[in-house]
């Protein structure tokens, strides 16, 4: 395909995560969004009313993914589906190119990549195959108190004394938004595969030296603990029950809590940790990110509740829930803090940036499926781990075609 000046994109997907690329496209030149393509028209409708509303540009719904395909308008996709069709979503894609129905410059994927290994090398095979610029998508890289630390770290702070040793990462809230979020069979796990993702990466990202790739920083060791704190106990079972369709914690529960600690081995011939924790059973204002980097005269800090903005509202102020302070908004009254324009401090404008730039040619992609494969592999030891009890040398015997106890609905916390 022709480079062409500016990238048109179609979405495939029209959930919350799309939406929040809608508003980070705000941000984002070179661009617009051409389509959305949904199982549900009327989401994708919705969907396409929400982007011209933010004028990044004349989204239309699609019948299938393959009519977007074929557009000459659309240049690249961004996958945005649920876990359980991304595979079927990528076959339809590779298909479609395969057949001649039309050209893609790029596909960039949500985080996880898959469920498992077998599925997640299933889609870096498909998208190599189909010859085309891939981008993983993992917004909390992006994110500009991340970037803005991490540079400022190894330019003064290991430039001077060495390279960092340890980081951690978390994030935390009360629950996902969705029914198939819940559902082991359908999302591939539990807390640990939904949000560990984001933090089992941004523990490497802060370990390895900007400019350098991962691939510097290599998992050695694995240890991982999955737990059910909240969820399965009888009052929230029966809460859950009637919050989201179809999900019986009674039955078939998943983690709603989950640790990591990873043995990193440096090129330079260090010994550096990353630690991580990921929650669906933690009340607060809403949606916590954190992340530190220490270092051998220095470290880093960021937490996203430590915002420059909060309002406070007595018990005499009366409105309906929502999410219009920050995300997953736990309160209406009271001290809550406000996170403006949560898109760009979550990193999904730099991040839909960057891929813009990058499938249009002018830089090289930061993150590519080959990333998100090594992602799903941590996570997957980590499980295996958590099964066993033990600390597990990385990759271990039978990753390849391991599904988790909680992906099986066999699990008992």
């Amino acid at each position: 395909m022709k480079t062409p000046e500016r990238l048109g994109v179609g979405f495939v997907g029209s959930g919350f995560n799309t939406k929040f690329h809608l508003r980070a496209w705000q941000g984002v030149r070179d661009a617009d969004v051409v389509g959305i393509w949904s199982p549900t028209p009327g989401k994708a409708e919705a969907a396409g009313e929400l982007a011209r509303s933010l004028g990044v540009g004349p989204a239309r719904a699609y019948g299938s993914i393959t009519e977007m395909v074929a557009d000459p308008a659309i240049h690249a996709l961004w996958v945005c589906g649920p876990n359980h069709r991304r595979v079927e979503n990528f076959r339809e894609i590779a298909g479609a190119l395969e057949e001649g129905r039309g050209e893609l410059l790029g596909v960039a994927c949500e985080k996880p990549l898959a469920r498992n290994v077998a599925e997640a090398r299933e889609v870096v095979r498909l998208a190599k195959k189909a010859r085309v610029r891939h981008g993983y998508l993992e917004n909390q890289v992006f994110a500009p108190q991340v970037e803005t630390g991490r540079a400022l770290l190894w330019a003064r702070g290991a430039g001077t004394t060495g390279r960092p040793y340890l980081a951690r990462a978390a994030e935390e809230h009360s629950g996902p938004h969705e029914p198939w979020f819940w559902q082991g069979k359908l999302q591939g796990g539990g807390v640990l595969n939904d949000m560990m993702c984001h933090s089992a990466l941004v523990v490497r990202h802060l370990l390895t030296k900007p400019g350098e790739k991962l691939s510097t920083v290599k998992p050695r060791r694995v240890t991982g603990h999955i737990a059910s704190l909240k969820w399965t106990r009888p009052e929230y079972v029966e809460r859950l029950s009637g919050m989201m369709t179809g999900v019986d914690y009674g039955s078939a529960p998943a983690e709603d809590f989950a640790s990591l600690t990873i043995e990193f081995e440096t090129d330079d011939g260090h010994t550096v940790l990353g630690e991580a924790t990921t929650s669906w059973s933690y009340v607060g204002a809403g949606l916590r990110l954190s992340a530190e980097l220490l270092g051998p005269e220095y470290s880093l800090s960021w937490n996203s509740l430590d915002t420059g903005l909060k309002l406070f509202f007595s018990r005499r102020v009366r409105g309906k829930a929502g999410e219009d302070l920050v995300e997953k908004q736990n309160a209406e009254v009271g001290l809550m803090p406000v996170v403006a324009e949560e898109w760009a401090a979550y990193g999904y404008t730099a991040e839909d940036r960057h891929f813009v730039r990058a499938f249009l040619g002018h830089e090289e992609p930061l993150l590519t499926f080959d990333d998100g494969l090594d992602v799903v592999k941590v996570l997957m030891t980590a499980y295996a781990s958590a099964e066993q009890g033990k600390t597990l040398r990385f990759p271990p015997r039978g990753l390849e075609a391991f599904v988790p106890k909680v992906a099986r609905g066999t699990w008992k916390p």
